[in-house]
């Protein structure tokens, strides 16, 4: 459960404007401390960092490709708090100042994350150098989450009462994130429809 979990949400994020919406970062973390709480081996914890790190690489390619497709203009219904053209035109800006790193550095803004890949796509940038920053920044972004849950839990271990609690925290944090985010979603896509410039 906690593998399709992690690999389905981490797709999504990578992949689609829904993304924008999901707990990714405290999911990879969860998921790092889920493993441990569970007794499982370090094998399982760094395949499952390999295998989310493909599946974010997978998702973003997808993504790159439906900007590509879509041209210089995407459909979108822009108009509230997080799909609005002023976060549209600043991960524009973002990835114009810094082009190959910009991508990598994306793996760490949340909303940049998702934007990145369509934006890219929409703009033209060469396909091989965006395959090469997205698997840099995934390769640097899904094993340190996770590992440092994982690991990070031997510590909290010598303190059962703080372990616990992060536990509860964590977990919570993302079954509430992951319902605000869909009550998001569901709000935002209710906003008219228009063709938004992304690559201009």
């Amino acid at each position: 459960m906690v593998w399709l979990i992690v690999l389905s949400f981490v797709f999504l994020e990578c992949a689609f404007v829904i993304g924008l919406f999901l707990p990714g970062d405290s999911l990879l973390f969860t998921a790092g401390l889920v493993l441990a709480q569970q007794g499982t081996h370090d094998v399982q914890a760094w395949a499952m960092s390999v295998a989310a790190t493909i599946v974010a690489v997978v998702g973003n390619q997808l993504g790159y490709h439906i900007g590509k497709r879509a041209g210089p203009s995407l459909t979108g219904r822009l108009g509230g708090r997080m799909l609005n053209e002023e976060r549209l035109a600043r991960a524009r800006d973002f990835l114009d100042r810094r082009g190959f790193w910009a991508i990598v550095l994306a793996r760490w803004i949340p909303w940049i994350r998702t934007l990145a890949p369509m934006i890219a796509g929409a703009a033209g940038m060469d396909a091989r150098r965006y395959l090469a920053a997205t698997t840099t920044g995934a390769i640097c972004w899904v094993p340190t989450l996770v590992l440092l849950g994982y690991y990070g839990a031997g510590v909290l271990e010598q303190f059962p009462w703080l372990m616990t609690t992060v536990m509860v925290i964590g977990i919570a944090f993302f079954v509430v994130g992951t319902a605000w985010g869909i009550w998001r979603y569901r709000q935002e896509m209710r906003k008219p429809a228009h063709l938004v410039s992304v690559a201009d």
